[in-house]
């Protein structure tokens, strides 16, 4: 007979209580092949990306690089300032809803294979498994008294596990301080206190996150994990055991009497949370599919049809079918609409921004003066921004009033990255049949983009 659930549940906590680490058994398959693309893909992005150089106006740099110190954050050919502060929030708002949609639709599924937890876990538990062998190994090695044998295997899992963190440490801070600068100041320690405290702070981290905190991240400090619930519905499909079709459960499989499951737990052996996912829907979840490739390999094995464990719905699960227009899914909808919506201005954000940026200000401590020609003279400070990777020459032109004109210089050379102000002096006749407040354009252009200008609205006064 199967023994009551809750019993089962009681006994496993107690079990990982006395055994403390979980050591999930190796497993194959689609998910678990996806999961290892994911690690790869991710990893060459990451580590390989702060090697590469860009080459601009004659110049190499690191083609990605947030150069804090400067003030400027460079992105291939693309660089930004903190006027376009924009860009970032619309990039974080697009992620997160981006995040949203995909577990409306499928749960955690961005934890399972994409999330920077799962992927350094993976490998480091990779590591474990080469140094201390497969997961029965492990749990003998944690279960025996301290040998020589069992020092030399933790302290070369250790010190692999350490020169990881430290790479990753290298590479974290290598896209904030030029990677090459980095490695060039380690072998004396000449590095800023800056990027001492990133080096040291990141290592350990990513030591003690991936390496021995593992699940206790996704089951008590991962803030997802906890709200992910309300971003559920009937409709989300999450890794799911079909009781219908499983219970009850016996290992003898007898035909007609018993369900598909034959309680072999291999789908609790494999999980990496140490979960049992035939008790339901659980926040520790990670929605890997583990237990799905374990589950269907002993499926195969038995004659059954594949499927007991699957990525399903509440409804599938039911039996009902699945929703298909968005008019029945309504909150995958909203997620999908704000979507669209927040990449269209984003993209429209960019491609619209300027190089030049421009702060026109008349002076209040004068608000006009009559010269000896009978012209009416107003002063203005213009505050030139140049925002490209090269210095610009830029000419500033005036209208909005009949006779309207610059007195004195009207171009001015700006370096890259700079504020240059300019005080202008305008004249307007005073016979010009205009009196009070009138509006007036100030019209900027750079000499080596003409086909760009800039117009910043202003005021002058007449008598």
């Amino acid at each position: 007979m199967s023994r009551p659930v809750s019993k089962v549940r009681e006994a496993k906590l107690e079990l990982y209580r006395k055994r403390g680490k979980i050591h999930a058994k190796a497993s194959s398959g689609r998910f678990n092949t996806l999961r290892w693309a994911m690690v790869w893909f991710t990893q060459i992005i990451f580590y390989g990306t702060c090697w590469l150089n860009w080459e601009s106006d004659g110049l190499s740099r690191q083609a990605v690089l947030f150069d804090i110190a400067h003030e400027k954050f460079y992105l291939f050919g693309l660089v930004l300032w903190p006027q376009d502060a924009l860009l970032l929030a619309y990039l974080l708002i697009i992620a997160a809803t981006a995040l949203f949609l995909a577990t409306a639709l499928a749960g955690r599924v961005f934890c399972g294979f994409a999330c920077p937890q799962t992927i350094y876990t993976m490998i480091f538990s990779w590591v474990e498994a080469q140094v201390e062998g497969d997961h029965l190994a492990r749990l003998k090695l944690d279960q025996s008294p301290w040998t020589a044998r069992k020092l030399l295997l933790r302290t070369t899992k250790h010190g692999l596990w350490f020169v990881i963190a430290a790479w990753t440490a290298i590479t974290f801070v290598g896209y904030f301080t030029p990677v090459r600068d980095v490695l060039a100041a380690l072998p004396g320690w000449q590095v800023g206190p800056w990027e001492g405290f990133w080096l040291i702070f990141y290592c350990a981290f990513t030591y003690a996150m991936a390496g021995l905190a593992r699940e206790a991240v996704c089951q008590h400090m991962c803030p997802y994990s906890r709200f992910q619930g309300v971003m559920f519905d009937q409709t989300t499909s999450t890794v799911s055991y079909d009781a219908g079709r499983g219970e009850p459960r016996n290992r003898r499989q007898q035909a007609g009497k018993t369900g598909d499951c034959i309680d072999c737990n291999i789908c609790v052996e494999v999980c990496p949370t140490g979960i049992d996912i035939r008790d339901g829907l659980q926040y520790q979840c990670i929605n890997c599919g583990l237990c799905v490739d374990a589950c269907d390999q002993v499926m195969t094995r038995i004659g059954a049809p594949t499927g007991l464990i699957r990525f399903a719905s509440e409804r599938e699960l039911a039996g009902r079918p699945q929703p298909q227009g968005w008019r029945e899914r309504p909150r995958v909808a909203v997620y999908a609409g704000l979507l669209v919506i927040f990449a269209v201005f984003g993209t429209l954000t960019a491609s619209q921004r300027s190089l030049l940026l421009v702060n026109v200000q008349r002076d209040r401590g004068a608000l006009l003066r009559e010269t000896a020609e009978g012209r009416i003279e107003n002063a203005y400070t213009l505050n030139l921004m140049n925002l490209a990777e090269a210095p610009r020459d830029f000419a500033v032109e005036v209208q909005g009033i009949p006779g309207l004109e610059i007195v004195g210089p009207r171009e001015f050379a700006a370096e890259s990255g700079s504020i240059r102000p300019v005080q202008l002096t305008v004249s307007a006749p005073a016979d010009s049949g205009l009196r009070g407040i009138q509006p007036i354009e100030f019209r900027i252009v750079a000499r080596q983009d003409p086909a760009s200008g800039q117009v910043e609205k202003s005021s002058f006064i007449l008598p």
